[in-house]
């Protein structure tokens, strides 16, 4: 009786992500075919960037134009699953009919919302509410910050509706499209090759670096010459008005001091490599103050591998141990998305016998970020990829239970 009910429980689910992909799928048809976009724009003249709309008889023809023939296809399609049990377990067929409900909701309310009804409008249309956002962009599911990006920052990524499984396929979850990327640490290898794959993925980038020469980069054979800002470990102050025009923050500077263990090691791998990093991101933080701040802006911080495994530098691991924990504490209640970098052993002046290219790191980085991931693993250790999503739970269910947010004086 329990598998039974396990079974069944399985294939309403099943039909209710299906008529999910359906709907996604439809919506990214949309934005190819010319004959869908004219009606599917419709639902982009509506909104402005507040998500109110001025014009009722516009909001009421995209209910029609748009959102019914979507309701439709997703109806028509959950007759798949339905077939597909009828042949293999037909036991189960009825519980199939959950996604036929399920978009049947979805159904009537586009309806009452393009009859006009207020309280539809109000009720049933969750992700175009106007008012403050109280969250950032969600992960696994799609909130108002995330498909307020869909129609004001990219409307080639941010396609899904409710999950956002077929953005993180697709690799349109994350659209650099524009954005403006400071990247620290911007004179090591690493630093350059983001700044290379994030250019080169449309953003805008800056190099922040403790060099005084200007970063330059190469591309096609032709040197591009990359804004780059001087700045000094303790002065991360001096950058607060420069991060308030930028989108995304990436902090990967850091420093190795191998086998080191005195007084003045320990005293420059903290501050390098956790107090400084601490400094920037919190200032960083402080930027996010309006709805779009807090949808666009993102904090990446390279926290290494070493969080869960031995680097061979005891100092550089516990600095970045210690960085990693004040990250996964900031993150229960950060104003926007913050981003680890797990990285592996890749060559540099950091680490000259790494095994992994500095090209091929920031590639992957580039290529998790676009599928949202919030953890970016890249190294060639297995364990890394086992221990660190265990580690990163318990640790923030610890200090979850354990800490409170700022209370309000």
């Amino acid at each position: 009786m329990i598998s039974f009910c396990i079974l069944a429980i399985i294939w309403g689910l099943g039909s209710i992500v299906w008529v999910e992909l359906v709907r996604d799928l439809y919506h990214v048809l949309a934005h190819i075919s010319p004959f869908l976009y004219r009606q599917h724009v419709w639902h982009h003249r509506v909104f402005s960037r507040d998500f109110t709309f001025a014009n009722a008889t516009t909001y009421r023809q995209a209910q029609w134009r748009n959102d019914l023939p979507e309701c439709l296809v997703m109806m028509l399609f959950t007759l798949v699953p339905w077939w597909v049990s009828c042949q293999w377990t037909p036991v189960y067929k009825w519980a199939t009919l959950s996604g036929s409900l399920y978009t049947l909701v979805f159904l009537v309310s586009c309806v009452a919302r393009g009859s006009g009804s207020e309280w539809a409008q109000k009720t049933t249309d969750a992700t175009h509410r106007p008012g403050a956002f109280m969250s950032p962009p969600g992960d696994w599911f799609v909130n108002r910050p995330y498909h307020w990006r869909h129609h004001f920052d990219d409307d080639h990524a941010y396609y899904c509706s409710t999950f956002t499984v077929l953005d993180k396929l697709m690799g349109t979850a994350l659209s650099f499209k524009g954005k403006t990327v400071a990247v620290t640490g911007a004179s090591g290898t690493l630093g350059r090759s983001l700044l290379l794959h994030l250019h080169q993925g449309g953003a805008k980038v800056m190099a922040l670096t403790s060099k005084s020469e200007s970063v330059t980069l190469t591309i096609n054979d032709e040197p591009l010459a990359v804004k780059t800002i001087t700045w000094q470990t303790g002065c991360e102050a001096q950058l607060a008005e420069q991060l308030k025009k930028v989108d995304i923050l990436v902090i990967n500077h850091g420093i190795n001091v191998r086998g080191e263990r005195t007084s003045e090691a320990v005293s420059q791998s903290y501050e390098v490599n956790t107090f400084s990093a601490w400094r920037l991101m919190e200032i960083f933080l402080s930027t996010v103050r309006t709805n779009e701040d807090m949808a666009l802006k993102e904090v990446w911080i390279n926290t290494s591998e070493a969080e869960v495994n031995p680097a061979f530098s005891p100092l550089y691991e516990l600095s970045k141990r210690t960085l990693g924990d004040l990250v996964t504490l900031r993150r229960l209640d950060a104003p926007c998305i913050v981003r680890k970098l797990i990285l592996g052993p890749f060559k540099s002046s950091l680490n000259p016998i790494g095994v992994m290219s500095s090209d091929w790191v920031a590639r992957q980085i580039v290529a998790l970020a676009r599928r949202d991931a919030r953890n970016i693993i890249v190294t060639i250790n297995p364990l890394t990829y086992l221990l660190f999503p265990v580690k990163e739970f318990f640790v923030a269910m610890y200090f979850k239970f354990f800490t409170h947010p700022a209370r309000d004086v």
